[in-house]
């Protein structure tokens, strides 16, 4: 879906990269708000399902509909949509045990593991440059979790289910990225997007014979502002890839934790700890070193991200 830069104007591209990951975190406190009442399937169908109508319209706006409606290899996009869904639940169910910030945090390291998937799936030569980012970011991801897998108390035990979860969740982002590595060689990227949308909303729907509620008004305007948020989050986040390369772009993506110290603390009341924030630096440092050897390499991967990194999913 995305196309090549139509201007180079990297103030522009940065700013949406910024806005898009500002709505996208905004989406998730309003997630994790819901689910204190709504089960997490249902969270995930309405986060889908209601950014459908936006994602369609952009695609309209656009002339790529029609492209976004043909699909190739329908089970690529099958397993797509079933790894990404599963990691989007995961991550909901995070969000409904742990604080926003260590959410935000632990799922920083999806870049880390999408390279360890890379090299053991795709057989990509990793060097030591990579390799030590590799374990710079696995050191910081273990200071996160380490705290809350000690514990033997309820609170404690309910905390250690999230951190699994969400790390888990994080992972099999890694590898979502591993597989459309492989889907953009003969698929569209609206279809990509098109299909996942399609088949979340329809996983979380299955889920319904297993406790759906009636949510409260609040609740119910909460899980419907989640799905068009994401929609228009998404198209922010295509957007900005058409004014600035991703090179340039990603490491924005760690102003994630900003707004996410802010929501969390006067949304939920939330501070982060020390040793998370310890942690979640490493995480960053591993991050930025291999951001900066893929762009040394030369490597376009970041094209295929911007509708298609859905946050949760």
């Amino acid at each position: 879906m995305t196309r090549p830069l139509t201007a180079h104007r990297p103030g522009l591209g940065i700013l949406l990269k910024v806005a898009a990951i500002g709505l996208f975190t905004i989406m998730s406190a309003l997630i994790k708000a819901a689910t204190e009442e709504v089960p997490i399937g249902q969270a995930v169908f309405f986060r889908s399902f209601c950014a459908i109508p936006i994602i369609m319209l952009w695609l309209l706006v656009r002339g790529e509909l029609r492209d976004g409606l043909i699909a190739k290899r329908p089970m690529g996009h099958v397993w797509r949509g079933v790894i990404g869904t599963s990691a989007m639940g995961l991550t909901f169910v995070g969000l409904s045990l742990l604080p926003l910030p260590e959410v935000t945090a632990i799922g920083f390291a999806t870049p880390i593991f999408t390279l360890i998937f890379a090299a053991a799936l795709l057989g990509e030569t990793i060097r030591m440059v990579r390799i030590s980012a590799v374990v710079i970011g696995l050191v910081g991801v273990t200071i996160m979790l380490w705290p809350r897998l000690g514990g033997g108390d309820e609170l404690s035990t309910a905390a250690a289910i999230g951190a699994v979860c969400v790390l888990v969740g994080t992972m099999l982002r890694g590898l979502v990225q591993i597989h459309i590595r492989r889907l953009v060689q003969s698929e569209h990227t609206a279809a990509i997007v098109f299909y996942f949308s399609i088949t979340a909303s329809a996983l979380g729907l299955l889920t319904l014979p297993f406790g759906w509620v009636l949510p409260s008004n609040a609740a119910l305007l909460m899980l419907i502002t989640a799905g068009l948020i994401g929609g228009v989050a998404q198209i922010l986040i295509t957007s900005s890839y058409r004014f600035a390369p991703a090179s340039l772009l990603a490491p924005y993506d760690y102003v994630s934790m900003i707004f996410a110290v802010i929501l969390g603390y006067f949304w939920f009341s939330e501070l982060p700890t020390v040793i998370m924030l310890a942690g979640a630096v490493l995480v960053i440092c591993g991050n930025v070193v291999v951001i900066w050897r893929e762009s040394r390499l030369g490597l376009v991967r970041g094209k295929a991200r911007p509708m298609i990194d859905m946050k949760g999913g």
